[in-house]
């Protein structure tokens, strides 16, 4: 396609996003003019975000990097080089080679995530470089793992109800989602559904666009989920609204469970919650007398201390009410259903030493300011952690280290790349090949090159097999094509429902959707030990948590019952969720998308406000131990009392000494790196904060912007 300088060609949506949209490139002269939906694509239907219907400005970007790059100023600062691929190759290569020598291979780290969901690109060539060079292991859970272990816990296999299922929903419940901003097609199923008759029900602890759209919205205090689900199961089992034969067929331990349940009850969780006891109860009555019934289950509930338990929680009620055998049931994540061959996508047999040691990426502060033996090598690519990263203060003190030699692969010259000593240019997912699944729908996508390589990029899967040449990697696994990763990894015997998806099928194709017959007895095929839906999770108990969803209250934070000994210094819940057009960090570098989002807001509810005398529209600061976040505050009453919301994340701009402002437009730098309890998942809404108004902030901080008070 790239030799056809003009017309229109298939693509898939790159982003991080369950949607994976089928796209049409619209193409004059060698450049991309415009992007619509592919209306022959079966679950997307021609239907875009804004995200991607302007994915043509981020791509042919001015700003995007053209060549490789060296350091030439102090780090942060930006100042740079123009260098040949050649000399990066060989001075990463070499220092490589030196840290290994001197200090070991797991003195390098690679830090990564889905800025790319081409499979290639984002877990292949990669996988196979460090792990054949020996580094560090990094642990990918900064996004959905905790919420992912929770469900396994309870479900085992990781696939839920199919999209095409929740059309005939009588009652659609969306449980700390954002899905019109996030996913977007499953918004508009939501909404066929209602046409049909089903009421939508939004429990969140705020009332974001999806929350404006419920036929009832559900606030709730952050991180009380999982007491507020436990007081629906009081409800059911009280009332006679479990489906008793369902649970002795399919359940193990709900006789347990109906004893456990009898300490929460609607006064008890609505101490806990917000949520009023009579709507405790009308909750109840609704989802018991209902049928069929939906839950999705959003990533909003597991970014906290206790996000796995949350989600296990909610995902045992389909049960409760048989909803699996009703044509209802639940959705956290159906990518398992697509679930490729990934010893040969990987290639994890080329690691020397499969005990190397794991490093939580939520914790890259602590791995580049005290974990021992040091990170002195850092590749990045696929991500931003300099803005992403929890505690991102932090984050940039060790990024600041002389002593740590950091390379970014990137298509810009992101906060993190500001760091690095070496700056590789990237390409976009419109100039790879690459292969897509979704975990939403079900269907398989191959993108190939649409247009030419911006520049001198390159893309991750070329760049790691360079990098494999300049280290004297001489396995076959580095000289492999695209094409013969593909068919590699699309041949995996032990996934039934990748039957038939090929490689040819896909070159003809594009789309090809996997073989969801073996779906029609998915209760007969769930993988806990029991081979049933566990209530009651001996697996659980043996890692010294409840064996039976329990509400255990947050580490730093509060709720309901317990607020007044525990709020502390700082009696504010700080909820940082995304925002409508960005995703993370990514877009918030494109003029059309900071024209819509304008800029940073902290939504404060008037009674928090008032307290502090703070007015609509003023210049505030959310501040704790970590660091301070100054924005405009907007009064409004869209959460509980004691939460605040600011959505989305911003690059910070320049981070050298004296720029102004360049520390205090960081959401994460409030953000803990503290593990939640499944998964080893990230704890973003488990933060606690005090606001004041800008004004007064001079008086309160020291030069550097911390708080004389900690």
């Amino acid at each position: 396609m790239t030799e056809r300088p003009s017309g229109v060609f298939p693509a898939v949506c790159p982003l991080d996003c369950p949607d994976a949209c089928g796209l049409l490139l619209h193409k004059e002269n060698g450049k991309i003019v415009k992007v619509t939906g592919n209306p022959a694509h079966p679950e997307t239907k021609g239907a875009i975000c804004n995200k991607v219907r302007n994915m043509a400005e981020r791509v042919h970007h001015p700003q995007r990097l053209l060549y490789p790059m060296r350091r030439s100023g102090p780090k942060g600062s930006g100042e740079f080089v123009r260098i040949s691929w050649p000399e990066a190759i060989s001075e990463i290569a070499d220092r490589f080679q030196a840290l290994s020598a001197e200090h070991g291979p797991q003195s390098i780290l690679p830090y990564s995530f889905y800025g790319n969901m081409g499979v290639l690109n984002a877990e292949g060539m990669d996988r196979r470089f460090f792990g054949r060079l020996g580094a560090s292991k990094l642990e990918y859970t900064i996004c959905n793992s905790a919420g992912n272990a929770g469900w396994r816990y309870t479900m085992g296999f990781g696939g839920g109800s199919s999209p095409q299922d929740t059309l005939n929903a009588k009652l659609f419940i969306v449980w700390g989602g954002n899905i019109v901003s996030t996913s977007m097609h499953q918004a508009v199923l939501m909404e066929q559904a209602r046409k049909n008759g089903a009421t939508v029900v939004v429990i969140d602890v705020h009332k974001n666009l999806t929350g404006r759209r419920a036929d009832w919205f559900v606030p709730l205090h952050p991180g009380t989920d999982t007491a507020l689900a436990l007081g629906l199961m009081h409800v059911l089992f009280e009332r006679g609204l479990t489906d008793v034969d369902f649970l002795r067929e399919h359940t193990v331990g709900h006789a347990e469970l109906r004893e456990h349940v009898r300490a929460y009850t609607p006064e008890r969780v609505s101490r806990i919650t917000g949520v009023p006891a009579e709507d405790i109860v009308r909750l109840a009555l609704m989802y018991g007398e209902t049928s069929p019934s939906h839950i999705h289950i959003g990533n909003g509930l597991q970014h906290h201390d206790n996000g796995g338990m949350a989600v296990r929680t909610v995902s045992c009620l389909p049960a409760l009410t048989g909803q699996w055998s009703r044509g209802g049931g639940a959705f956290k994540s159906n990518g398992a259903y697509a679930s490729l061959n990934d010893d040969a996508l990987q290639r994890p047999d080329l690691r020397p030493d499969p005990g190397v040691r794991k490093i939580n990426m939520n914790a890259l502060a602590d791995a580049l300011l005290t974990l021992e033996p040091k990170v002195r090598g850092l590749f990045v690519f696929g991500s931003n952690p300099a803005v992403v990263a929890p505690e991102s203060g932090r984050v940039r003190e060790g990024l600041r280290r002389e002593d740590l030699f950091t390379v970014v692969h990137e298509l810009f010259l992101t906060d993190t790349a500001k760091y690095a000593d070496i700056v590789l240019p990237a390409t976009s997912s419109f100039e790879n090949t690459d292969l897509y699944t979704s975990y939403w729908h079900h269907y398989v996508q191959l993108q190939q090159p649409v247009i030419e390589p911006a520049g001198e990029s390159k893309s991750n899967f070329d760049t790691f097999k360079l990098l494999a040449e300049a280290m004297g990697f001489e396995e076959e696994a580095f000289r492999e094509s695209e094409e013969a990763v593909i068919a590699a990894a699309l041949d995996n015997p032990d996934n039934p429902y990748l039957n038939g998806v090929t490689l040819e099928r896909l070159e003809q194709e594009r789309f090809v959707e996997l073989d969801m017959a073996p779906k029609a007895d998915y209760l007969k095929r769930l993988t806990t030990p029991s081979g049933k839906i566990e209530l009651y999770s001996r697996q659980l108990q043996d890692l010294g948590l409840p064996a039976l969803p329990t509400y255990l209250p947050l580490e730093e934070g509060f709720d309901g019952e317990n607020r007044p000994e525990r709020q502390g210094r700082y009696p504010l819940m700080f909820i940082s969720p995304p925002n409508h057009n960005f995703l993370n960090s990514t877009f918030a570098n494109v003029g059309k998308h900071q024209a819509m989002e304008k800029e940073p807001l902290l939504q404060i509810h008037p009674v928090d406000a008032e307290r502090r005398g703070i007015e609509d529209g003023e210049v505030v600061e959310a501040y704790n131990d970590r660091g301070v976040y100054r924005l405009k505050a907007v009064v409004t009453d869209l959460m509980l009392p004691g939460t605040v919301v600011s959505q989305g994340l911003w690059w910070a701009g320049p981070d050298s000494p004296g720029a102004a402002g360049h520390s205090k437009r960081l959401a994460n730098a409030l953000t803990s790196s503290r593990i939640a309890d499944m998964g080893g998942g990230a704890t973003f809404f488990s933060t606690t904060v005090e606001i004041r108004r800008a004004e007064a902030a001079a008086d309160s901080t020291s030069p550097t912007g911390a708080t004389k008070e900690g």
